[in-house]
């Protein structure tokens, strides 16, 4: 077997695209182009790009059209044709421009992936297919959000697979940086499209867009980032076009008190009788579900402790065999409160002083939030909120915080 070393003549840099980069062929096009003028810039250049546009939602219906409830192997297969129809298209393209290139699926680039359909994990990556290609002077554009199982069967990532493939590879590869593009030039302090006021951040530390991620900034995937930070591979978060601000994202924190605020939609609130006891078999039900809870934890209560979680819906594999599975772990009593959301400040400090807390709930009375709960943690405050006003609640604690 051929070996390779990250210390070739040309460094290696990964660049992922997302779906409405590649949405249409002129978009298409104008990736290529930019691909193009990083390999002629001195690098061996591999892409990992997304579906076109809408195609996985469009192929998503024709599953539901044709069958009422499909398979999960099933939804596999269908669903990452999207991604091999852009990489193969996006080859063709940097091709045309005079600069050789092939695409691969993500078994031919060998990322290795747990068995659980339509929300497997990257095990591990064997790219040595990609090296040779490489060592020819192609260029690499691997099909996002999908693998192969140790039994031989095409599986997905889940939500914000085709971050993680593009981490995963740059972190195979030894590859100087990996560069997330999308239709966002990097990271800001609030969501551009909710807070006027938002302003763009040059440095994160992992785990502050860690945290940003996890409670609701779209930009960049949680699990990529936590991915990154294990290999110490750089992102950098930038427009797909190449021109305006660019975030890095390494070791190197941002230097601010308060990084920004986020808000997540559509969390589900369980609570349950019976103490540690109880919470301990339900984080177990959350961990054979390979689900992570935004919080798991032992809440006072006249008659004892009560096992409280907090968990995103759309993070949940199943969520209504999962519920099942938590009803039965709790002696198949289950208080679940669903529709919530939650509006969340991230900076370092902030609960050490009670002027942090106090604030928040000061935001929370002065606009009249329909606040059910405040969560803390080393580098967050969270405002639990009935539905309804999350965007008036993200605004006010940027006001008031940043």
């Amino acid at each position: 077997m051929t070996t390779h070393s990250s210390d070739q003549v040309l460094p290696v840099v990964v660049q992922k695209y997302g779906g409405s980069s590649v949405a249409d062929i002129d978009r298409l096009k104008q990736v290529a182009q930019r691909v193009v003028g990083t390999a002629r810039a001195g690098h061996r250049v591999v892409v990992v790009v997304s579906a076109m546009g809408q195609t996985t939602d469009e192929l998503i219906a024709l599953a539901r059209a044709a069958s009422a409830a499909p398979s999960r192997r099933e939804m596999d297969m269908l669903v990452s044709a999207g991604e091999r129809i852009a990489s193969a298209l996006l080859a063709m393209s940097i091709e045309s421009l005079g600069v050789p290139a092939i695409s691969f699926t993500g078994s031919q680039c060998g990322i290795i992936t747990s068995h659980r359909h339509t929300d497997a994990r990257i095990l591990e990556v064997r790219p040595y297919r990609v090296f040779d290609e490489l060592d020819e002077g192609r260029v690499v554009v691997i099909a996002g959000y999908q693998g192969v199982s140790y039994k031989r069967e095409v599986t997905t990532l889940g939500r914000g697979g085709s971050d993680t493939t593009a981490v995963a590879m740059a972190a195979a590869l030894g590859a100087i940086h990996c560069e997330i593009c999308s239709d966002v030039d990097g990271v800001y302090d609030g969501d551009p499209r909710v807070v006027s006021a938002a302003s763009h951040l040059e440095q994160l530390s992992y785990d502050e867009m860690t945290e940003l991620a996890q409670h609701g900034a779209k930009v960049l995937n949680a699990e990529a980032v936590a991915m990154a930070r294990r290999a110490g591979i750089a992102i950098y978060a930038r427009a797909s076009s190449g021109d305006g601000n660019v975030t890095r994202i390494s070791a190197e924190g941002s230097g601010r008190a308060v990084v920004g605020v986020s808000g997540l939609r559509d969390l589900s609130l369980l609570r349950a009788e019976g103490g540690a006891a109880t919470l301990r078999a339900l984080v177990e039900v959350l961990r054979e579900s390979e689900v992570t809870p935004l919080s798991a934890r032992l809440d006072a209560h006249r008659d004892g402790a009560r096992p409280t979680l907090l968990l995103v819906r759309d993070r949940c594999h199943d969520y209504a065999k999962l519920l099942d599975a938590l009803r039965a772990a709790a002696g198949g009593e289950l208080d679940v409160r669903e529709g919530l959301e939650a509006a969340t400040v991230v900076g370092e400090g902030l609960t050490e002083d009670p002027a942090g807390l106090a604030q928040a709930l000061a935001v929370a009375e002065g606009e009249s939030l329909p606040m059910i709960g405040l969560y803390a943690g080393a580098r967050r405050l969270t405002l639990l909120l009935e539905g309804g006003k999350l965007d008036e609640a993200v605004r006010a604690l940027h006001r008031a915080f940043v």
